[in-house]
């Protein structure tokens, strides 16, 4: 679709009907004193969407990694046991 320039005074009382106009694929270009300004558009992720399994065995633990030492729960003030 194609893009509108719309003054911020206008902006500021239409804002919900901007953003509508938006949702529909329109961008809008917000102006001030006839001056492009800033663009308003519909928001995407940049976030790629997550792929569960992506990084199946290329990732190894070491067969010690969930035992903590005793010295470190001391350092901690630690009176807790560890729970297995």
């Amino acid at each position: 679709m194609g893009e509108t320039v719309v003054n911020v005074y206008e902006d500021k009382t239409n804002l919900s009907k901007l953003l509508d106009r938006v949702e529909q694929g329109e961008e809008i270009v917000l102006g001030r004193a006839g001056r492009p300004v800033a663009r308003l558009c519909a928001y995407r992720s940049r976030q790629a969407p997550r792929v569960p399994g992506r990084l199946a065995g290329a990732i190894e633990m070491a067969p010690d990694f969930a035992e903590t030492p005793e010295w470190l729960i001391k350092a901690f003030g630690g009176d807790f046991e560890v729970q297995e």
